[in-house]
């Protein structure tokens, strides 16, 4: 069966790298919007209503009105903003977020796709707050270093202009502690409080680590290095898309240092434990445009449209 997809905002980041991960597939036809009707309205909507999945990667008002132009009910829409990630009446695009999200994304016909930092923070907080390790009412903090294709085509045209010294060194941003993904970390990880969130920007084209720091004397029910390291095993046991690494295993860091760019040009999520007795470190990693972005959109269509999950992924195994 071949079904009718459609891009909205093809010409974003994540509408190009979408568009590289179905070309070319047998099981999908794409329908193509003429660059001079982008921005109609009414061509907008026939293509929308004429989709089986409709993937939505616009700014968030944008993405409202595209929404309002679908009457099909049997379009699917898989909406890459941040309009929606925290709508109930929406399914949450993480399939491997808790037992029974696969189904609900199956049979959904709205599905917010997850912020890139934010998978990589929920992947690590979710499983213990599910395991009672966490404390809802934990003040957790986190940094993500980031490359710079997550700011989009302008950020990506400035770094690789190579005329600015500014842009060599990691750049923090989001300092007033207001986030667009602060929200859905929050609501998808059922923590009590956002944490205090400083993302960071590099001088690298894609990857992204998230780190989370903890005192193991605050964490619930005698919670270690080990016991974190099995609730994950346990959590994402038989999960294609990720990789729960050993606990001390010298592999995990590259003389010291570790590698953020490990998942680039894969699907996959590592997750991390490191530390001793008294603190802990955790860390996610992902291809920012991959597990992070366009990766994930394509993730979920699969699991709708009964397609192998991992059809035109790479797992990166």
């Amino acid at each position: 069966m071949t079904f009718k997809v459609f891009v909205d905002g093809q010409e974003g980041t994540t509408g190009l790298r979408l568009l590289d991960y179905l070309s070319g597939r047998d099981d999908i036809e794409l329908l193509r919007i003429a660059d001079d009707k982008r921005k109609d309205s009414a061509e907008r909507a026939r293509f929308l209503n004429a989709a089986d999945v409709a993937f939505l990667c616009l700014p968030d008002g944008a993405s409202r009105e595209a929404v309002s132009l679908v009457d099909n009910p049997n379009t699917c829409i898989i909406d890459a903003s941040t309009a929606f990630r925290t709508d109930t009446s929406w399914t949450y695009g993480l399939p491997e977020l808790a037992a029974g999200q696969r189904e609900k994304i199956r049979t959904s016909k709205r599905i917010a796709n997850p912020g890139c930092h934010a998978t990589a923070f929920i992947l690590l907080v979710r499983p213990l707050a599910d395991a009672g390790l966490l404390p809802s009412d934990y003040p957790l903090s986190a940094f993500s270093l980031t490359g710079y294709s997550g700011g989009g085509k302008k950020m990506i045209a400035d770094y690789e202009a190579d005329n600015q010294p500014k842009l060599t060194s990691p750049r923090p941003y989001g300092m007033t502690q207001g986030h667009k993904h602060l929200a859905e970390m929050r609501v998808q990880s059922c923590i009590d409080d956002a944490p205090v969130f400083s993302p960071i920007v590099g001088s690298f084209l894609k990857g992204l680590a998230v780190t989370i720091p903890l005192h193991a004397k605050h964490l619930s029910n005698g919670a270690n290095a080990e016991a974190i390291q099995a609730a994950y095993a346990k959590h994402y046991a038989g999960e294609q898309f990720i990789r729960v690494m050993p606990v001390e295993d010298a592999s995990n860091l590259d003389e010291g240092f570790f590698d953020v760019q490990g998942c680039n040009e894969t699907n996959r999520a590592d997750l991390f434990v490191f530390g001793n007795g008294e603190r802990l470190t955790l860390v996610a990693r992902l291809d920012n445009l991959g597990k992070g972005a366009a990766g994930a959109a394509v993730q979920c269509m699969n699991i709708h449209i009964g397609a192998d999950e991992a059809k035109g992924l790479n797992t990166g195994l």
